[in-house]
């Protein structure tokens, strides 16, 4: 299994975004995502998404906001992917130039008009709560053809087929 992380930076109603657009053979090539990537070995979590944020845009995150886990069954030619969901507002430094696409601070309302995965338009909405979000994301052909979550609270925990 694949581990990575995501983090949507947030500011002034806005949230900075990566257009996918300079690698080749991407399989993000042409989609807006937050930042983030692959764990390296021995790494928490939260490890590398700090040092994904920092690689990627040159801020220093001082603090992270825990939204979630998704998995993603054989999203990778066959290999699973999990992926750890964060936002982050407290952050520092002087954004920088990114090797893999193209960072751009997009206005919040603006954002579901993007060209994003399906999937990453759920992510928006565990943001708007307080709970813990733990998914499954099943794509065939870039669409999602399964979604299957669960909310975890103080007292509950709700299940959500869709």
């Amino acid at each position: 299994m694949i581990l990575t992380t995501l983090c949507y930076l947030k500011k002034d109603n806005q949230t900075l975004l990566l257009h996918r657009i300079k690698e080749k053979d991407d399989i993000n090539a042409g989609k807006w995502i937050g930042v983030g990537g692959k764990f390296e070995s021995g790494e928490k979590p939260e490890e590398c998404m700090k040092r994904e944020i920092f690689e990627e845009t040159g801020y220093i995150a001082h603090s992270l906001n825990f939204h979630g886990v998704v998995t993603f069954p054989e999203l990778y030619y066959g290999e699973d992917e999990m992926m750890f969901i964060y936002t982050c507002h407290d952050f520092s430094g002087e954004m920088h130039e990114c090797d893999e696409g193209v960072l751009q601070w997009i206005d919040d309302e603006k954002i579901k008009d993007l060209p994003m995965w399906e999937g990453d338009y759920h992510f928006f909405d565990w943001l708007e709560d307080s709970y813990i979000h733990s998914a499954k994301i099943v794509y065939k052909d870039d669409h999602v053809i399964d979604y299957n979550e669960d909310v975890y609270g103080k007292e509950a925990v709700v299940n959500k087929d869709f």
